[in-house]
C-alpha cells in the first residue's frame, strides 16, 4: 500500500497516465479505510498529480496540516512548487520548494533535498547548500550522541556499553555519520568540537 503513490507519480512522469488509474483507486480507498489524514493527504497529491489543478495540491497540503508523516508532506511540497513552476508561476513555487528543502534536509533525505534545491535555483533563486546547516542538525540523534561520545574521547566499546548498544553498532553509526560532518577520522572528530 505504500508504494501505490510511488506508482503513480512513476507513471505520471513517464507520461503513462492510464498506468496510474489502478494504483490511484487502491491507494485512494486504502486511505479513506485508514482514516489517516496523511493517507488522505497522499491520496490528494496522487489526484493532483492525475488531474492536475491547484485545488488539489492546496487540499493535500490541508490535508497534511493535521499532522504526520513530514517525509510525505514534503514530497507534496516539492511536487507542487514543481507545478507551480512549469505553470510559470515561479515567485509561488518558491514558497512550497523552500519548505520542501528545509524539511528533507531536517529528515537527512540529501536526494530529495537536491532535487529540491535544483528546482528552486529553476525558479530563479539561489538555494543554500545543505553545508549551511548546523553540524549537528545533520545528524540522527543517535548518530549525536555517539558522534559526542567519540569525540569526548570514549572508546568505541565504552560507547557501546554506556548506551546499551553493541560495539559494531557504533561503528556503524561512526561510519554514517563522518561523510555528514566532512570528516573521516577520529581526530578530525575532535576537532569539531563536539564532545563538548
Amino acid at each position: 500500500m505504500f508504494a501505490l503513490p510511488d506508482l503513480v507519480e512513476a507513471a505520471v512522469r513517464a507520461d503513462h497516465p492510464d498506468r496510474a488509474a489502478g494504483p490511484f483507486a487502491r491507494s485512494s480507498a486504502w486511505a479513506d479505510a485508514s482514516g489517516q489524514p496523511w493517507a488522505a493527504a497522499v491520496a490528494a497529491r496522487c489526484r493532483a498529480l492525475l488531474h492536475p489543478a491547484e485545488e488539489h495540491y492546496r487540499d493535500a497540503l490541508r490535508l497534511h496540516e493535521r499532522g504526520g508523516r513530514p517525509f510525505e508532506r514534503a514530497r507534496t511540497e516539492l511536487l507542487y512548487g514543481e507545478w507551480l513552476r512549469r505553470e510559470r508561476r515561479r515567485t509561488d513555487a518558491r514558497e512550497p520548494l523552500r519548505s520542501a528543502l528545509v524539511r528533507f534536509e531536517h529528515l537527512g533525505a540529501a536526494p530529495w533535498a537536491d532535487r529540491a534545491r535544483a528546482e528552486l535555483r529553476a525558479t530563479g533563486e539561489g538555494a543554500a547548500p545543505a553545508a549551511a546547516l548546523g553540524l549537528t542538525d545533520r545528524l540522527t540523534p543517535q548518530e549525536l550522541q555517539i558522534v559526542r561520545l567519540a569525540a569526548a574521547g570514549v572508546s568505541n566499546r565504552d560507547i557501546a556499553a554506556q548506551l546499551f548498544l553493541s560495539h559494531r553498532t557504533v561503528e556503524y553509526h561512526l561510519y554514517k555519520a563522518y561523510p555528514k560532518l566532512g570528516v573521516s577520522s577520529r581526530a578530525e572528530l575532535a576537532r569539531l568540537g563536539l564532545g563538548d
